[in-house]
C-alpha cells in the first residue's frame, strides 16, 4: 500500500502564491506516477498536472505557466507551486498515487481558497 499526506492548505488573495506537498509513504516502489487534482464546490474533480518518476511533467491548459509541479525523490515528496493564484483556483486539492491499478492511492485533500 501507499500512503499519501498533503500539506500546504492556505487562503490567499488573487494574484498570490502557494506551495502544496504531497508526503508519500509505504511502498513507494510501486509509483509510477503523482498527480494533483482538484475539486471545486459543485465541480467535477479535474487533474492539475502529474510528474512522473522521471521528472517529466504535464499539465491542465489552465494551469500552464502558473503552476509547477516537482519531486524530491530523497524526501519522498511531490511539491505544486501555484503562483498568480486566481479565484477560479479555489478547490480541495487532492494528490495521488499512479501504480499498475491507474490512480489507486489518494491523499485526504487540502484546500485552497483565493479570494
Amino acid at each position: 500500500h501507499v500512503q499519501l499526506v498533503e500539506s500546504g492548505e492556505g487562503s490567499v488573495q488573487a494574484g498570490g502564491s502557494l506551495r502544496l506537498s504531497c508526503a508519500e509513504s509505504g511502498d513507494t516502489y510501486m509509483i509510477n506516477c503523482v498527480g494533483w487534482f482538484r475539486q471545486a464546490p459543485g465541480k467535477e474533480r479535474e487533474g492539475v498536472a502529474a510528474i512522473d518518476q522521471n521528472g517529466a511533467a504535464h499539465y491542465a491548459d489552465s494551469v500552464k505557466g502558473r503552476f509547477t509541479i516537482s519531486r524530491d525523490n530523497a524526501k519522498s515528496t511531490v511539491y505544486l507551486q501555484m503562483n498568480s493564484l486566481k479565484s477560479e483556483d479555489t478547490a480541495l486539492y487532492y494528490c495521488a498515487a499512479q501504480g499498475v491499478a491507474g490512480f489507486a492511492y489518494w491523499g485526504q485533500g487540502t484546500q485552497v481558497t483565493v479570494s
